[in-house]
């Protein structure tokens, strides 16, 4: 699966699907690990990313480690990327047929990666990946799940650096990760026990919580 990755890494890299190809220094696939229980989605490279290549290495990237940290999780661990693979000039909004040129590399690394939760950073990668749930400034904090797999939408990391009032709210949605993750290797942990004992039904994907809803995957 990690060479699969990276011929998709390197399709990125070479990619001219969209104008942004001639105003980048350099593409950003994404990085981490694959498979990996967490997936974490930003809206688009910024000027850091841009000069090296790699997702979220400016101070959001060093907010994202730190918040990483608090819940027992490192980079190395996690699969990170954007929507767009490119940087918009000035860091502009994405486009929508910028954004809809990259979708493809974005279905098939979650395809690759076969994350249990995804981290929706931004209202820009929650537009395009939960469409229609509502702003990120309501639903933020909130698990959706769709076959097993959690999206839950943070205020992106960028925005609490300028807005200190954001942090505490991305802190305890960072730790919502952490509890819903405990919660379902626990219960995985728990089945061949249970299946032991007396045989019942195929294992069925956990229960979202109260205010989860089902929605089409990405």
């Amino acid at each position: 699966m990690g060479s699969e990755l990276e011929r998709l890494h390197a399709r990125i890299r070479a990619c001219t699907l969209c104008g942004l190809h001639a105003t980048r220094t350099r593409a950003v696939p994404g990085s981490g690990r694959v498979p990996a229980e967490v997936m974490i989605v930003g809206e688009a490279p910024g000027f850091n990313e841009d000069v090296k290549g790699l997702p979220f290495v400016g101070p959001a990237g060093r907010l994202l480690d730190t918040l990483l940290r608090q819940i027992g999780l490192s980079r190395e661990e996690v699969y990170i990327t954007n929507v767009l693979k490119c940087r918009p000039p000035q860091n502009r909004d994405p486009m929508p047929h910028e954004a809809e040129a990259c979708l493809p590399y974005l279905r098939l690394q979650f395809k690759l990666v076969q994350p249990k939760a995804v981290l929706v950073l931004g209202r820009h990668a929650l537009e395009r990946m939960l469409p229609g749930v509502g702003p990120i400034s309501r639903v933020h904090g909130q698990i959706f799940v769709r076959s097993g797999v959690a999206f839950m939408p943070c205020y992106h990391p960028a925005a609490a650096l300028h807005n200190a009032a954001l942090l505490d709210d991305l802190q305890k949605d960072f730790d919502r990760v952490r509890e819903y993750l405990d919660r379902l290797l626990g219960e995985e942990r728990a089945e061949p026990e249970e299946a032991a004992v007396e045989p019942g039904p195929e294992p069925t994907d956990p229960e979202p919580p109260p205010e989860a809803e089902q929605l089409s995957l990405i």
